[in-house]
């Protein structure tokens, strides 16, 4: 059995040609969108045979069985990667859009703190630094 289908019977999911499919399109392109991911898949041989709809159905499915993570830096589309389970945050370039990960220094989540919850009991705290890259800098 590959990685793939042992990750998705791990986390109870049907092993599909599809989510199989979409996982290993993400591997090694993290931050895709689903435009870039519906590329990919339109491309590979064989082709994952997956509508649009599919394709955001089977990243719902393994963003929600933790397998991918989305994230949504404001004014881009929803981004997916492979990397979950652990306390990363993102820099996001302004004029080229390109996103790298950080590293959470605290190393559990949710990392920050607010000065008041609310009442809310906090597990997460998404972090992300805006700015210029070193391609675009120069």
């Amino acid at each position: 059995m590959d990685e793939a289908a042992e990750l998705l019977k791990a986390r109870g999911l049907r092993n599909t040609t599809q989510r199989r499919a979409v996982l290993s399109a993400l591997r090694g392109h993290a931050h895709s969108t689903a435009a870039e991911l519906e590329r990919r898949l339109e491309a590979a041989q064989p082709p994952a045979g997956l509508s649009r709809q599919g394709l955001y159905n089977v990243l719902e499915d393994l963003s929600r069985a933790e397998l991918i993570r989305c994230i949504e830096p404001a004014g881009s589309p929803a981004r997916y990667e492979l990397r979950v389970g652990d306390n990363h945050h993102h820099l996001v370039c302004r004029k080229c859009g390109r996103i790298e990960d950080v590293d959470c220094t605290v190393g559990r989540a949710p990392c920050l703190d607010p000065s008041d919850s609310k009442g809310f009991t906090i597990d997460e705290a998404e972090i992300t630094w805006w700015g210029l890259c070193d391609r675009c800098r120069s």
